[in-house]
């Protein structure tokens, strides 16, 4: 890391309410008693894994097409906004669903939570965001940015684990309540899904908050920068 990125990487972490960093081993320990399994089954993928990474998730995209398999079509939605980022990447960011910015330019985490993100993945972990994976639990906006509602999330999750099982990311990060509770098939809030390593289908998945809302509770963001002391742990260890 060069001084211009330190610097940057300090900045950031000021803004999160750090207020410096320690040599001492256990600053970058993994906590114990963290873990848990997951209660989402693997169901299997139709996608066929001899391909590559990049021509599997294509198929996958290509099987999606402009999807009318739900009421959203129906809802205004512009287009499927079906994730970006890197086939191959270790880490993969999980939210709930596309917002008006993400409708219309057709990529997850464009408007202001998405630059919040970016900066949370470039200066926070230090890894650019191309690196990464980026997708949402439902592929169409909702009407009114409200949540997904049960039937939309059946019809539209098995191709959020295809991605998953086709990337296999070491690390998955669910940004906010809907898309934790979703993947880990709970009603437990936020806050206290955060905090916790959860096994997830081959992958560590880490619950935290979701940059809308860090835009509205900025002294949330410390809970943040702890949650990605552990991703960076995860990501460096031989999982």
């Amino acid at each position: 890391m060069d001084r211009d990125q330190l610097v940057e990487h300090l900045k950031f972490a000021a803004e999160l309410g750090v207020d410096g960093v320690s040599r001492d081993p256990t600053w970058r320990s993994r906590p114990e008693g963290v873990e848990r399994e997951a209660l989402a089954e693997r169901p299997a993928s139709a996608v066929t894994f001899s391909r590559n990474a990049a021509e599997a998730l294509a198929a996958v995209r290509a099987d999606i097409g402009d999807c009318t398999r739900c009421k959203l079509h129906t809802m205004g939605r512009t287009q499927v906004v079906f994730g970006v980022g890197n086939p191959d990447a270790d880490l993969m960011f999980v939210g709930e669903a596309p917002g008006a910015d993400e409708d219309i330019q057709g990529i997850p985490f464009v408007g202001r939570a998405g630059q919040l993100l970016t900066d949370i993945i470039e200066k926070g972990l230090q890894i650019p965001r191309k690196d990464v994976y980026i997708a949402n639990v439902i592929k169409c906006r909702p009407p009114g940015n409200r949540n997904p509602e049960p039937d939309e999330v059946a019809t539209c999750e098995p191709f959020l684990f295809q991605q998953i099982d086709i990337i296999k990311p070491k690390v998955i990060v669910a940004l906010g309540k809907f898309g934790a509770q979703t993947l880990l098939r709970t009603l437990d809030p936020i806050s206290r899904l955060r905090g916790r390593v959860y096994d997830y289908r081959g992958a560590k998945l880490i619950p935290t908050f979701h940059p809308a809302y860090l835009l509205r509770n900025p002294s949330s963001k410390r809970d943040v920068w702890e949650d990605m002391k552990k991703v960076r742990e995860l990501l460096t260890s031989e999982i």
